[in-house]
């Protein structure tokens, strides 16, 4: 089977009824795979050919889905770009994934062989003929590139396959959402280039309409919250954060039966003030891009006072382990990495095959990185992140790209970046420097500014006498947390 099978069959079922909507438009069931067959034709008209990878950097909506299924129905390899991220950031990915074409709104960060500007999608659409785009690839090869990290922060890209895409489905209707239905509603407050864009291919394949917000803020959330009798949501903590601070929300008259989160650490304090405020209708959702969205699940009824601090169980088709160092199995209360082994899993890192033998045994088992503990009731616990990522509003920070930025400064010598704990963000990047001449805090905060994506910038840069380092001259990362946690800055003064 491919993505495009399930297209085709939900326009035959579900015709008339509503598959998208974003403000005024609404996009049919049955025209969604009309547009989907004509812009994958137009594409490969263009010269494109299956296994081509295509960067789509588009804003939430409408446009943005048609085409990310439009590749899927012309055997084109997607790759989603954040517009948050600098264009520096952007080129790289692009470069990286040997991208023929890009899709974009705004100005190319990179050059292509093929640039598909937003404006040009409708007539294209347009002007391709009628008929069904139905290239066939072999389940195996890959559907998309994920953007990902590591100890080295360079980028890797995660392939997943349509098998993996097939597999996360099926672990959505599984566990996830096993009540969807035709007037199920699922609302994309956060970006479809993000986990919210798990969501949309369970919904399509059930006749349940998926709504768009263009832009998070909690009064956009709460009115097409209302309008369309949204039933499920995706969110970050930090969108949970400032939604549960809105004066408006504990009198909103909200139809959610399920609220998902993952991305980030949540704090017990914003979820216990959830639970009050919105009810029972929390899913946590313990995943990462190598394994997308499904390793474990905490479902509503599991969110009791002693489980808040746990990532659930594992899902019915996913196998998880934690094992010790010398790779022994280990039982609940040990403490050790997680491993995971499912059909939704990563076939490997594009173009990084010494990477892929790293995270992938040859029986399958994906080491995550994340360590972590089983209690007695079969419940997973997260403890810390192996390879020091800092997961702040939900995205990915890599230490190590933040430190390169912080030693481009004239002034800067050695760097260390650590994510510290924040109730609204999850975490937040923080840095101790040593500088070799005299240096202002804030200016070299600002000197990232040009360098970095908003949410990988140091809110906080100290100056410190010298870092704490390993034998090698390696910084110690989790000591200098460590010593900023105790507030022992260190500063020079």
């Amino acid at each position: 089977m491919q993505i495009g099978d399930l297209i085709r069959r939900a326009g035959r079922q579900y015709g008339a009824a509503p598959a998208l909507v974003d403000g005024a438009r609404v996009v049919s069931f049955a025209e969604f795979d009309e547009l989907t067959d004509r812009l994958g034709t137009a594409l490969l008209a263009r010269g494109l050919a299956p296994g081509d990878r295509v960067a789509v950097l588009m804003p939430n909506g409408i446009d943005g889905v048609v085409t990310y299924y439009a590749l899927a129905k012309a055997g084109l390899v997607r790759v989603p770009l954040n517009a948050r991220e600098t264009p520096h950031e952007l080129a790289f990915k692009i470069e990286d994934s040997q991208a023929r074409a890009l899709v974009l709104a705004g100005e190319p960060p990179a050059e292509t062989e093929f640039v598909v500007p937003a404006d040009e999608l409708p007539r294209m659409i347009a002007d391709a003929p009628a008929g069904p785009c139905d290239v066939r690839r072999d389940p195996e090869a890959p559907f998309r590139l994920a953007y990902t990290g590591g100890t080295t922060g360079r980028p890797k890209a995660v392939v997943l396959t349509t098998r993996s895409e097939l597999a996360e489905v099926a672990n959505f209707l599984v566990d996830l959402l096993p009540d969807l239905r035709p007037d199920s509603v699922m609302l994309h407050a956060a970006p479809i280039t993000h986990g919210s864009g798990a969501f949309f291919l369970p919904h399509l394949v059930k006749g349940a309409a998926n709504v768009i917000v263009p832009k998070f803020s909690p009064e956009a959330f709460l009115q097409a919250a209302e309008e369309h009798r949204a039933t499920t949501t995706f969110m970050v903590p930090t969108m949970i954060a400032m939604l549960l601070e809105h004066p408006a929300t504990a009198g909103a008259d909200l139809a959610l039966e399920r609220l998902c989160y993952g991305g980030a650490p949540i704090a017990t304090t914003v979820l216990q003030k959830g639970l009050e405020v919105l009810g029972p209708v929390f899913t946590q959702l313990y995943g990462q891009a190598e394994a997308p969205l499904a390793i474990t699940c905490l479902q509503p009824w599991e969110h009791t006072p002693d489980r808040l601090t746990s990532a659930g169980k594992p899902y019915t088709f996913v196998e998880v382990q934690v094992r010790d160092a010398e790779g022994r199995v280990l039982g609940p209360q040990e403490v050790g990495e997680v491993l995971t082994r499912g059909p939704h899993t990563m076939s490997g890192y594009w173009r990084r095959p010494e990477a892929t033998a790293e995270t992938i045994e040859p029986d399958g088992w994906l080491h995550t990185g994340d360590i972590g503990r089983w209690d007695d009731e079969g419940y997973l616990h997260l403890l810390d992140r192996r390879h020091d990522v800092i997961i702040s509003g939900g995205f990915n920070v890599y230490p190590r790209e933040v430190e390169d930025a912080l030693l481009s400064h004239p002034a800067v010598v050695q760097a260390a970046v650590v994510g510290l704990p924040d109730e609204k963000w999850g975490e937040r990047v923080a840095a101790a420097v040593v500088t070799r001449t005299e240096a202002d805090p804030a200016e070299i905060e600002r000197f990232c500014a040009g360098r970095l994506a908003g949410f990988k910038r140091p809110r906080a840069v100290q100056v410190w006498s010298d870092l704490p380092t390993s034998p090698v001259g390696k910084s110690l990362r989790r000591e200098v947390r460590d010593r900023m946690l105790a507030g022992s800055t260190r500063e020079d003064v």
